[in-house]
């Protein structure tokens, strides 16, 4: 009995032992599988999803199905898949670390936090506009049998019914995360080394996950607001119902824009415009955000040039059709060989090949990619004019608040509504500007690369034309001595033509009168005055009530240059009996045509020494015969004038003049060559008057 009881007590006390140690290896047992079910999953997770991306994906793109959006699917997998992989690598390389393992593990979650909250954040945002795209190539017969016969080409051992069970894998994994480092933080005591770095390491991915759903959060806010849809890659697809939204918010008529006016629409923007007036003019200061308003004049920068380089390659276009296509082959040249046909080969060629074809080039790869980007700009540019309307409404409220100490729910959530498009820029703008210089710097390059195409072709085809010509060949300075010859020989025949032009006596501008005509013409004189006398240029055929039918030559008087309706080409003249409207261009002032022209002595051009036909200097010019005109009218001197100079000639009022040129040396029509009892020189024209001759003995001036 006594050796018993010793046996019995060291038996007890075994039992005792292991009922002490097996709550610690059980926790040790929990701890470890937690660590490898980490792994594990993880490792399951990049191989489906790399066959998401390499097989699914690659297999529905070599399909090329109309209608099949791959980018609003899939998202930007490429870019979790690469994290992924390097996540899995540092799990990987962990295992057999014994007691640092867990230590390890925390840290690398630290180094990745970053990576994954920024691939998860853009896969996340968009995984709603996914499952939309799932659900509606369901309704589409066509669509749903092809991505279930590539489901079942690449992943039949799945057994997934259609892409949302591969869509959802990020989501999930992302989630899990917390989850999976809280169960290891479990089962680690907390005396151990590594539980204060899995405590930081599990908070870290709560974060993550709190930011991406926050993130989400606000672009849901930012997309109640009427916004096109913004630039894909940077800002995610908006889902449809977003977009119709816009269209409705941007596109309504003025009835739907009044109907939508109300009293809480006016004050509040009558509040904005009376807050925008106090900014503008100091009463109140500005909310300043330094990171923002860096940003926002970077983007107005590139809106400004991405429209400035729309207009100027629009007018560039035009001024370079003008130059490059004149077009001498439509003409009929009377030359059958030589230049001008060489020029006509290359005129025709520009107009009909080589401009079409870099018009085409250029709208396809300059104007047709700026327009589009002009288009992306518009996104933005509303977003960036709604963040000014909830600024100006965030500053009232806080106002409010400061005052009070507490906003209403409505207040609360349009402060957040600011804070949400604020943030949401300011994470957005930086890579959209980014972009938008890549794509405007590329659009120039191409503009440029084009353009020395386009001389290129056009100095190549030129040079083919004139290795034609007889001087092809020739070398430059003798090219260039031909050329200076030609200039200077067709110089001389135009200065040579000039001269001969200018001996030439103008044709009279007015048509003679017949006797009938001269007393018409007197009659119009008497009630009108001879400042208001017109000739019919040609024949005018009245079309309208109220117009005249006039013969090319017929006098008549103006009595108003505009017709009722205020339009001053047709004018409402006097014929001698009926009145009426005619064509205001058919009329040219009327001056009485002389019965005998001079006889004037056309001079020749005499060694280079110019003569005219008139000269006062020389005593030996011939003098002109004096000119017989009507007896219907008679020019004489309104005002008296005293010569100045030689040239001039001295008049007293209303002495018979006889006119001799309506214009002086130079053709200006100020001075007007006269003669007077035998003596001849210039006179204003403005003292000159043209009267009728009521008595034979003399004239009468009027009044």
């Amino acid at each position: 009995m006594a050796s018993a009881e010793p046996g019995s007590g060291d038996a007890a006390e075994a039992e005792e032992a292991i009922y002490e140690v097996m709550p610690c290896d059980r926790t040790e047992q929990s701890q470890r599988l937690a660590v490898e079910e980490l792994i594990s999953t993880e490792a399951s997770y990049v191989h489906n999803l790399q066959l998401c991306v390499c097989d699914i994906r690659a297999h529905l793109r070599d399909k090329q199905l109309p209608g099949l959006d791959l980018e609003g699917l899939f998202s930007n997998t490429d870019d979790i898949l690469h994290v992924s992989r390097r996540f899995l690598k540092g799990l990987e390389a962990t295992a057999g670390q014994g007691q640092e393992q867990l230590l390890s593990i925390s840290t690398l979650f630290q180094e990745f936090k970053e990576e994954m909250e920024s691939v998860y954040k853009i896969y996340c945002a968009s995984y709603d506009h996914a499952l939309q795209l799932v659900e509606s190539y369901r309704r589409d017969p066509r669509l749903q049998e092809e991505i279930l016969a590539t489901l079942n080409a690449t992943v039949p051992h799945t057994g997934a019914s259609d892409l949302s069970f591969f869509l959802v894998m990020p989501v999930q994994r992302v989630t899990k995360y917390p989850l999976l480092l809280g169960k290891i933080l479990e089962n680690t005591p907390s005396s151990a080394s590594a539980h204060s770095a899995l405590q930081a390491a599990a908070r870290a991915m709560a974060q993550v996950n709190a930011n991406i759903n926050e993130h989400k959060r606000r672009r849901e806010v930012a997309m109640k607001s009427p916004l096109l849809i913004f630039f894909p890659p940077l800002f995610c697809v908006l889902p449809p119902e977003a977009a119709t939204k816009y269209n409705k918010a941007e596109h309504l008529t003025l009835r739907d824009r009044l109907a939508r006016l109300n009293t809480h629409s006016i004050a509040k923007k009558t509040t904005r415009f009376s807050r925008l007036l106090m900014h503008e003019t100091g009463i109140v200061a500005k909310t300043e955000d330094k990171e923002y308003d860096d940003l926002e004049e970077k983007f107005q920068c590139v809106a400004s040039s991405v429209a400035t380089l729309k207009e100027n390659v629009a007018s560039y276009l035009g001024h370079l059709e003008a130059f490059l296509l004149p077009t001498p082959h439509q003409r009929d040249l009377q030359m059958e060989q030589g230049p001008a046909q060489q020029h006509r080969r290359l005129s025709e060629l520009l107009q009909s090949t080589v401009f079409p074809q870099f018009k085409q080039r250029v709208d396809r790869l300059v104007w047709q990619p700026l327009c589009s980007l002009s288009d992306t700009l518009e996104g933005p540019q509303q977003l960036v004019k709604k963040r000014l309307d909830k600024l100006l409404d965030y500053e009232k409220i806080q106002e409010r608040k400061s005052e009070v100490g507490s906003v209403s729910y409505d207040e609360e959530a349009a402060m957040n509504t600011y804070l949400a498009i604020n943030d949401l820029l300011v994470a957005e703008l930086p890579q959209f500007n980014q972009v938008a210089v890549q794509l405007l710097g590329q659009i120039l390059r191409s503009f440029s690369a084009l353009q020395l195409d386009l001389a290129t072709q056009v100095l190549h085809h030129a040079e083919k034309e004139l290795e034609q010509l007889p001087h092809g060949h020739m070398p430059l300075p003798s090219f260039w001595k031909v050329v200076e010859d030609s200039l200077q020989q067709s110089g001389a025949q135009l200065r040579a033509f000039c001269q001969a032009f200018e001996t030439v006596t103008p044709s009279p501008g007015t048509q003679p009168l017949t006797p009938a005509e001269e007393r018409k013409v007197l009659s119009l004189v008497s009630k009108h005055g001879p400042d208001k006398l017109y000739q019919v240029t040609s024949n005018i055929s009245g079309s309208r009530d109220l117009d005249l039918t006039l013969l090319r030559g017929q006098i008549v008087a103006l009595l108003q240059s505009a017709d009722t309706k205020g339009n001053t080409s047709r004018w409402l003249v006097d014929a001698g009996g009926p009145r009426g409207f005619v064509p205001a261009a058919k009329l040219r002032p009327y001056s009485p045509a002389p019965v005998q022209q001079p006889v004037l002595q056309l001079l020749g051009l005499d060694g280079g020494t110019e003569r005219r036909r008139h000269s006062y200097a020389s005593p030996e010019a011939p003098r002109p015969q004096v000119a017989t005109f009507t007896p219907a009218f008679q020019v004489v001197a309104g005002f008296s004038f005293a010569a100045r100079s030689p040239q001039e000639l001295s008049l007293q009022a209303g002495q018979p003049v006889v006119l001799l040129e309506p214009h002086d040396k130079k053709g200006s029509t100020e001075w007007s060559l006269v003669e007077v009892n035998g003596q001849r020189g210039y006179v204003p024209s403005s003292y000159l008057v043209t009267v009728p001759v009521q008595d034979p003995a003399g004239c009468s001036l009027p009044v």
